[in-house]
């Protein structure tokens, strides 16, 4: 699918975006997921839900770090 960013989120801080990006690609290489159009989307959203999971457990840690799992 094209990457039509026709989200209406506003993005807050400046650079987070790229950060976003990196994250995925990390990501995907740790889980050895080949991102695109040809990937399954089981795999496809293995990389976004750890995104998910490693952006909350990271805003859970400046919020005091009292939440465990």
């Amino acid at each position: 699918m094209a990457n039509n960013n026709r989200s209406s989120n506003k993005l807050l801080v400046p650079g987070v975006q790229e950060a976003v990006n990196q994250m995925k690609y990390e990501i995907a290489q740790e889980f050895g997921v080949q991102l695109g159009a040809e990937t399954s989307s089981r795999a496809n959203g293995s990389v976004g839900g750890e995104i998910t999971k490693r952006l909350v457990a990271m805003a859970e840690q400046q919020l005091g770090g009292g939440y465990t799992r």
